[in-house]
C-alpha cells in the first residue's frame, strides 16, 4: 500500500486534528457515506468503478485495483480480498467501505468464480473494534451512528479519518444490497449461508425483514453450524433493533436439549448479549457440558467466533469473558498474541 499521507483525505484529517468542525465535511467529497450512497449494486459496471473518487480516501487506489481484479476475474481472489481485509485489520476502512457495493454484486453472481471470497470479506468494513471483543457489553453491538457535530463511539481510524463514517457507509451499502443478499440464505453451500447471515446482520432492519428471513431459514435448516449462525445473526440484528419476542425465543433455544450443541451454545452467547439478567444456573450447566475444546474449535467456522481471537477458541473466550471474567487469559508463547 502507498503512503496514506499522500492521499487528499490527509488534508481533511489534519484539519480535524487542528480543530476543524467535522460537520463541515459532512456530505462532501471526502465523506465516504455520501460517496457510497451514490452507488447501487444492481447498476454497477466498469464506468461506475472508474468514475468514483477512490483517491479521496486513504489507500483508495489500492482498493480500486483490488475491486478491478475481482470484477475482471484476473489474478488471485485471495490476494485481492487480502488487500481490502488488510485495510480493515489496519483500522483504515474508508476505501474498503467504498468497495462493498462491488463486492455485493460479485457475491450475488452465481457464475462468478470469486463470489465466495467477495462474500466472505464484504462485511469486514461494516464492523469496527470487534476483533478480540468477547464481553456481554460489546459482542454483537452496533454502536450509535455518527453525529455531525462530534465523533461517535468509534473514534478515528489510524489515518485520522472518522471511523464511524466508514462503518456507516459499509452498513448502508449492505442495507441497500439486502434484496440481493437475502437469497443467499438459501444457497446450496453452507459456508455461503453462514457468510450471508454474517453480512446481513449488519444491515439496518427497522421493519424486521432480515430477522424474519433468518427465522425462515432456521425453520428449514439442517446444518447445525448454519443454525448456529442464524442464531448469532438474529441476536446481532436484535441488539441493533430490540425485539423482546426474539430475545425470548433465543432463550428457549439454549434451554432446548433437542437442539444441537452448537446451536444451544450460540443461543447462550446471543442471549447473554441481549440481556442484563444474571446467567442462570441452567445456562452455566449447559455451557459446562457442551463447550468442549473440540466443539469450540469447530465453531471457529462461524465468523463471529473467529473474530473473537485471542489465545483460545472464540467460543471459550466468550464463555470466560462473559461468565468467568476473573479467570486470566491463557498464556501463549507467541510474542504477537493479544495476551502478551
Amino acid at each position: 500500500m502507498g503512503d496514506w499521507r499522500t492521499d487528499p483525505t490527509f488534508a481533511m484529517c489534519r484539519a480535524l486534528v487542528d480543530g476543524a468542525d467535522l460537520a463541515s465535511f459532512a456530505g462532501g467529497p471526502f465523506d465516504i457515506r455520501a460517496v457510497t450512497a451514490t452507488i447501487r449494486p444492481e447498476t454497477i459496471d466498469g464506468a461506475v468503478l472508474d468514475g468514483l473518487p477512490w483517491g479521496n480516501f486513504p489507500h483508495g487506489e489500492d482498493a480500486r485495483e483490488a475491486v478491478r481484479l475481482l470484477r475482471t476475474k484476473d489474478g488471485s481472489a485471495r490476494s485481492a480480498m487480502g488487500v481490502l481485509i488488510g485495510m480493515c485489520a489496519d483500522d483504515s476502512r474508508a476505501a474498503a467501505a467504498l468497495a462493498v457495493p462491488f463486492l455485493i454484486r460479485i457475491a450475488t453472481d452465481p457464475h462468478h468464480p470469486h463470489r465466495t471470497a467477495a462474500l466472505g470479506g464484504l462485511a469486514a468494513p461494516a464492523r469496527a473494534r470487534y476483533f478480540g471483543v468477547a464481553s456481554r457489553a460489546e459482542l454483537l453491538l452496533h454502536r450509535p451512528g455518527p453525529r455531525h457535530d462530534d465523533y461517535d463511539d468509534y473514534g478515528v481510524e489510524v489515518t485520522g479519518y472518522p471511523a464511524g463514517w466508514s462503518v456507516a457507509a459499509a452498513r448502508a451499502a449492505i442495507t441497500a444490497g439486502t434484496p440481493l443478499l437475502l437469497p443467499l440464505l438459501d444457497d446450496f453451500d453452507p459456508a455461503v449461508r453462514i457468510d450471508a447471515s454474517y453480512a446481513l446482520a449488519t444491515a439496518a432492519d427497522p421493519g424486521h425483514t432480515v430477522r424474519a428471513a433468518f427465522a425462515t431459514r432456521f425453520a428449514k435448516e439442517q446444518d447445525p453450524m448454519v443454525l448456529a449462525a442464524m442464531i448469532l445473526a438474529t441476536a446481532e440484528t436484535t441488539r441493533a433493533h430490540p425485539h423482546p419476542p426474539a430475545t425470548a425465543w433465543i432463550r428457549e433455544v439454549w434451554q432446548d436439549p433437542a437442539q444441537a450443541p452448537e446451536v444451544r451454545l450460540a443461543a447462550a452467547i446471543g442471549w447473554l448479549c441481549l440481556t442484563d439478567e444474571p446467567a442462570p444456573d441452567a445456562l452455566h450447566t449447559a455451557i459446562d457440558v457442551l463447550a468442549t475444546e473440540e466443539r469450540a474449535r469447530a465453531m471457529e467456522a462461524l465468523p463471529w467466533m473467529a473474530a473473537v481471537g485471542g489465545n483460545e477458541p472464540g467460543l471459550l473466550r466468550c464463555v470466560r469473558c462473559m461468565l468467568h471474567p476473573e479467570h486470566p487469559e491463557p498464556y501463549s508463547d507467541d510474542p504477537w498474541s493479544p495476551g502478551r
